[in-house]
């Protein structure tokens, strides 16, 4: 299966923060932001700004010289002891954040064996989860998450999927032409959400963006009730620009 995807802000923000969390571990004693600064090559803001990021995780952690050392998170994802409940345990962490920040219900996928799987997702009373009324392994070309997968594959492994998954009219918005999906999928700017405008259910809209790590294509995405489709867009825009944090848990 080859990958069409280009690297996404988020992907940079998640590189960027493994060169800083590469220098920390190399300092067990503490490292200083001038010092991150000069092994890294990264400018005061963007280093601030990662800097902040990585405590918020749990990923460092400042000690009284005001030096940076390894955080508690960090030492967790990568010990061989029991990692993939850490890392799953720190996914959940991050996404019930981001379920707040963005006032909507936040899922994250990945593409597995050549199947659509929602593997975690963060949900409340007033960030109700979609109704899964269709099974989402076989609704990809409906949902924001299908098709932000989808985009990431190369043109024979779209034709693959779509060969085992029949297009079914799910809503009078369902796009269940292949030429037309494929066209679109093509067209498709990876930093640009994946947009679900009631395609999968009447009365839900959704949004999802990237967030593939190496051969691994993932995505992050939510959803809103349709009376709220005017916070849509914003809420991608949001969703976008803190992926970073769930990129780095798994690419460490």
């Amino acid at each position: 299966m080859a990958l069409m995807h280009e690297p996404t802000a988020p992907y940079h923000s998640a590189q960027d923060a493994l060169r800083v969390l590469e220098s920390v571990a190399r300092h067990p004693a503490g490292v200083t932001d001038t010092e991150l600064a000069r092994r890294t090559g990264l400018g005061p803001e963007r280093l601030t700004a990662l800097l902040r990021m990585l405590r918020r995780e749990g990923y460092v952690e400042q000690i009284t010289d005001g030096a940076y050392v390894t955080g508690d998170t960090l030492r967790r994802l990568t010990s061989a002891h029991d990692r993939e409940r850490a890392l799953r345990e720190k996914l959940q962490h991050t996404l019930d954040r981001l379920r707040d920040s963005v006032g909507a219900a936040v899922y994250m996928s990945r593409y597995v064996d050549g199947e659509v799987k929602v593997t975690q997702y963060a949900a409340g009373p007033t960030t109700p989860a979609v109704n899964e009324w269709v099974d989402f392994r076989t609704a990809a070309h409906a949902t924001a998450v299908g098709k932000s997968l989808l985009t990431q594959l190369d043109h024979n492994a779209r034709r693959d999927h779509l060969s085992r998954h029949k297009m079914a009219r799910l809503t009078s918005r369902t796009i269940t032409s292949d030429k037309l999906l494929l066209s679109r999928l093509e067209s498709q700017p990876p930093t640009v959400p994946v947009l679900d405008l009631q395609e999968y259910a009447i009365g839900t809209v959704c949004a999802a963006v990237p967030i593939t790590a190496g051969a691994s294509v993932g995505c992050l995405a939510l959803s809103l009730p349709v009376e709220h489709a005017h916070r849509l867009r914003r809420a991608a825009e949001t969703l976008n620009r803190n992926a970073a944090p769930v990129l780095l848990s798994l690419t460490i």
